[in-house]
């Protein structure tokens, strides 16, 4: 059966020429410890997000991941809003990407058209609503020093 979402290695994704290239960018909010940008590149054609996401501890399997088809991202302070356009390696709700264990890590991306490039933070929205949504807020186009992430055991 074929999925809705596209995996493809880091080297097949848009191969189009990177003009700004932000990696482990520093964001006012973050969703949770186990999701983290780890790089945003901003194109002349597109905008790319690369993101780490690393498994429940508190499931068995590691739990499910998805992202809602309506995602945009937005210039911080503004309502322009820039809604996806694909998604890679992650798939569209309401399909769901099960873990096979605890603390498994997986990459995905999401492509949205071409922002500025004077902007200098942006929100990175799934859902504007409650819940456990992958919404980031403040994101800043920066260069940053490289940082770790940290695995919280919730055992």
């Amino acid at each position: 059966m074929k999925s809705n979402y596209e995996t493809e290695t880091q080297e097949e994704l848009l191969k189009e020429t990177e003009t700004n290239v932000f990696e482990n960018p520093i964001s006012h909010h973050t969703p949770d410890s186990q999701l983290g940008i780890e790089k945003v590149i901003l194109g002349d054609e597109f905008t790319r997000i690369d993101f780490v996401y690393i498994s429940s501890r508190k499931y068995i399997n590691g739990g499910w991941i998805q992202i809602d088809a309506g995602c945009f991202i937005r210039p911080k302070g503004s309502e322009v809003c820039y809604k996806m356009i694909r998604a890679i390696n992650i798939p569209i709700a309401p399909s769901k990407y099960h873990f096979k264990c605890k603390g498994q890590v997986h990459h995905f991306s999401l492509i949205y058209p071409a922002i500025p490039k004077n902007v200098s933070h942006i929100d990175v929205i799934e859902k504007l609503d409650e819940g456990p949504y992958f919404n980031f807020f403040g994101v800043a186009l920066q260069y940053n020093q490289p940082t770790l992430i940290r695995i919280i055991n919730e055992n």
